[in-house]
């Protein structure tokens, strides 16, 4: 009787052409299965081909499968309401290489290769968050943002996934669990790993890449023969590195500096009279950064980008940073004022400057005992000075942004300015004078200096 080998199962059969599928090999599967193909990941990359200015809209275009123009338009409104287009772009532009390279433009700047495209992606992201801190207070447009951000990113994930096949979960599992590949023995004569070394850049200079190896080798390059002869062979010289390309002009810093404090200039002085002192200096630093912007893309595209434009966008842009935190009751017109009223029916509810000087005298106001007056004093930028009634026992809110606050116990007290500045105290008459009514007092200065006396008669 002759030995028959065992028949394969149908199951043996599916794993064994899925371990070839996902090896790259041909074959079907028993039962008529098709072989199982690796699914290719795709990795975002800058397009450059597509592009328009960076690659990054072309990439995502590409990898998403859908039409650039979408996320071109998309990123255009994001950075016009609310800076975050510019933003992403610019980290994207830095950080996400091209698609025939491995290296990103980050990596570049932070290695000493500094360049117009890696000045330009961080210009990017400096004026979107110029823009976006100058917005913070504005909860429409914050919303709309996010509201048109999370559409593109559904979007796109939509796009992506949409065409992608579901993972074969016998094939994934047989992967997993089949052996190495057997792979041929070297070849006598092949490449040495002194000869050819593996180097980052992938090129090969004729010198070992190692610390260690063959000595004596200057001037040749060995080749290894099983007989045990080792000719020498000339080495191959070096193609000459190519040289520079001409810089572009010089004059293109200046320019740029002075129209950036034309339009700076202009900026401020069409709001200055209208708006408070924070929204003239944001939209003054805008209009300036906007023009760096401009020329610092024009002259990395020419082939000189000026240290001096970068370094002033940078300053601008802290400066509009620091703008956008500047409270906004303060005025661009300086004001010395005093309120001086009579009698209860006198004081006003609500008294305010927006830059200079407030002085709201209360002495000679009479509140009867068992009364209660309301009132409060604000000031933008400088100094709020209250006179209190001398028999008024006054219930104290004072609060002060960045500055100090002085109550009639502090005298002799030096100058203490420090921010958030807060003080909620009760101020008794003095002792031996004639009891009267409670005044509720609420004091608030932006940057300055709040002072409460009391009258002396």
């Amino acid at each position: 009787m002759t030995d028959q080998q065992p028949a394969e199962t149908e199951t043996e059969a599916a794993i064994r052409d899925a371990v070839r599928g996902a090896r790259g090999e041909s074959g079907g599967l028993a039962g008529g299965h098709g072989p199982s193909l690796p699914v290719e990941v795709r990795k975002l990359r800058r397009d450059r081909r597509q592009k328009k200015l960076g690659g990054v809209c072309a990439g995502l275009g590409r990898h998403c499968d859908m039409d650039p123009v979408i996320f071109r338009i998309g990123l255009a409104v994001l950075a016009i309401t609310s800076g975050l287009g510019l933003v992403f772009y610019g980290f994207a532009w830095l950080f996400v290489p091209y698609e025939d390279e491995e290296e990103n433009e980050a990596r570049r700047l932070l290695s000493g290769r500094v360049d117009g495209q890696a000045l330009t992606a961080v210009l990017f992201a400096l004026v979107g968050c110029g823009v976006f801190l100058t917005l913070l207070n504005n909860g429409g447009a914050l919303t709309f943002a996010a509201v048109l951000a999370l559409l593109l990113a559904g979007a796109g994930y939509w796009s992506q996934q949409r065409g992608t096949p579901d993972p074969d979960p016998v094939a994934a599992q047989a992967a997993a669990d089949a052996p190495p590949e057997a792979k041929a023995p070297p070849i006598a004569g092949g490449p040495s790993w002194w000869r050819d070394p593996i180097v980052k850049d992938g090129t090969h200079d004729g010198l070992p890449g190692y610390f260690w190896g063959p000595d004596g080798l200057d001037g040749i390059d060995v080749e290894y023969r099983p007989s045990g002869r080792h000719p020498g062979v000339p080495r191959k010289q070096a193609a000459p590195a190519p040289r520079p390309k001409p810089r572009g002009p010089r004059w293109i810093g200046g320019w740029v500096f002075l129209f950036a404090l034309l339009a700076g200039g202009l900026g401020t002085g069409l709001t200055w009279h209208e708006h408070p002192l924070g929204t003239t200096l944001q939209t003054g630093l805008a209009c300036a950064l906007a023009v760096f912007a401009v020329g610092i893309a024009v002259s990395a595209f020419l082939g000189r980008t000026g240290a001096g434009s970068i370094v002033l966008a940078v300053i601008t842009a802290a400066l509009l940073a620091g703008a956008s935190a500047l409270p906004k009751n303060i005025s661009t017109h300086y004001a010395r004022t005093d309120w001086i009223p009579a009698t209860m029916a006198d004081v006003r509810p609500h008294y305010e400057v927006g830059l200079g000087t407030g002085r709201l005298d209360l002495s000679k106001v009479r509140v009867g005992e068992g009364q209660t007056l309301k009132t409060s004093a604000e000031v933008g930028a400088g100094d709020l000075r209250v006179v209190l009634p001398k028999n008024a026992t006054v219930r104290l809110d004072a609060e002060v942004g960045v500055g100090d606050i002085v109550l009639p116990n502090d005298r002799g007290k030096d100058l203490d300015i420090a921010p958030g500045r807060e003080k909620k105290v009760t101020l008794e008459p003095p002792s031996g004078s004639k009891a009267g009514g409670t005044i509720d007092l609420r004091l608030e200065v932006g940057v300055g200096q709040a002072k409460v006396t009391r009258a002396t008669s």
